[in-house]
């Protein structure tokens, strides 16, 4: 467990920011005397007892702050995850500092070691918020815990099957990413739609949402191939999606590295037009615009332009590149500053702000919960281009009533 610091002058970014004199009294003590025959004799002063010294008493856990809301921060500080865990943790920091809070005080806590424990502990020293965690089973152990004590969950998890009851998912959501990707094609002349989808549960979302997206664009999924990851896997579903082909644009549901094996393969067999379509998982992937068979790919996600000044700071004062997933949590810090005019220390958190039908803004631009739970994010369409990413269609900077 490790305290976050405050600074107490106000912040740069947030306006809505702003910050007893106690009084002494002394006591008197009076001499008394007395008259003897002869001369007048004044007593001696008597000496004042002192007080006795009682110890102030010991309270096991963290000490009581009456000037700030505690925030518990959830995520893996130890073990496999740790890396991405401890970046998130950097960028709550770095949100702190960012804004000079004086409102919150958040505190670290380690999931790795047991996110039930961790919860139950953080609520134990008086959170009432709780940021994290990072993992859908780690959220799925928290949740209940929380919803016990009263204490909303902000999760950085992507796993829609986990949000609601209290829990909130910041985490960038498949479904949304596909939905807006297949939009754009649909907007540019693609009508003919074909799919490439990793085994597995984010395989298995993503193939539900392609189908629906499709659809609902009135576009039709001419073929949609599923495959292992094992040697050999996408090449063979590249073979009979090919079998299907020609189709205007194919989705591949996975990652850099598999993209990059497939779309030779796919444009060799349904023609050098065909558009590659990726998810939200391209926009974490460095390596991705240096795959030249990705030129003239397209993928949605959030914005980079604000992400690209935060990593900048970030390396400045950590002396390292923070992890893609680290803004949620710098987010989720401005969040809740935000709220926290609202949030007189000691209560509750004011849960029913989250769901601002305006929305927040953050490093990933606009975003808002829908009621269940889930952030509707503003998403732009980027555009792989010679070596780089170029924006092609730009994210909505906030939402419609």
């Amino acid at each position: 467990m490790a305290e976050a610091a405050t600074l107490g002058q106000p912040g740069a970014r947030q306006p809505w920011l702003r910050r007893g004199i106690a009084l002494v009294a002394a006591a008197m003590l009076a001499a008394c005397s007395t008259v003897v025959p002869r001369a007048p004799v004044t007593a001696p002063e008597r000496a004042p007892r002192p007080a006795a010294n009682r110890p102030e008493p010991v309270e096991a856990g963290l000490p009581r702050d009456t000037a700030r809301n505690r925030v518990a921060l959830l995520v893996p500080l130890s073990g496999s995850n740790a890396g991405v865990g401890r970046s998130i943790a950097n960028a709550t920091m770095l949100a702190v500092l960012d804004t000079g809070t004086d409102k919150v005080r958040i505190t670290n806590y380690d999931t790795a070691t047991g996110a039930a424990a961790a919860a139950q502990r953080a609520i134990a020293e008086g959170a009432q918020l709780i940021l994290g965690p990072l993992l859908s089973d780690d959220v799925r152990a928290v949740a209940p815990i929380a919803k016990a004590a009263g204490v909303p969950v902000l999760s950085f998890s992507n796993d829609a099957s986990v949000a609601g009851n209290g829990t909130y998912l910041m985490g960038y959501a498949p479904a949304q990413s596909i939905d807006r990707v297949v939009q754009y094609a649909t907007s540019r002349g693609v009508t003919s739609f074909a799919g490439l989808i990793p085994n597995g549960l984010y395989g298995e979302r993503a193939s539900t949402a392609f189908l629906r997206s499709v659809e609902g664009a009135g576009g039709s999924v001419v073929s949609l191939q599923t495959y292992g990851r094992v040697a050999g896997g996408i090449a063979g579903a590249v073979t009979r999606l090919n079998a299907k082909a020609p189709y205007g644009a194919v989705l591949i549901a996975d990652g850099a590295a598999s993209a990059g094996v497939a779309a030779p393969l796919v444009k060799r067999g349904s023609g050098a037009s065909t558009r590659l379509l990726g998810t939200e998982l391209w926009n974490s992937e460095t390596s991705l615009a240096t795959k030249p068979a990705l030129n003239g790919a397209w993928f949605a996600s959030v914005g980079n332009t604000l992400y690209r000044q935060y990593a900048t700071k970030y390396r400045a004062r950590y002396n390292a590149a923070p992890y893609r997933l680290s803004s949620l949590g710098y987010d989720a810090v401005l969040l809740t500053v935000r709220i926290s005019r609202d949030w007189p220390v000691g209560r509750p958190f004011p849960e029913a702000r989250l769901r601002d039908a305006d929305g927040f803004a953050g490093i990933d631009g606009a975003f808002r919960f829908g009621r269940d739970g889930v952030a509707e994010r503003a998403l732009e369409v980027q555009e792989i281009q010679n070596g780089t990413t170029v924006t092609v269609s730009p994210a909505p900077t906030g939402f419609g009533r």
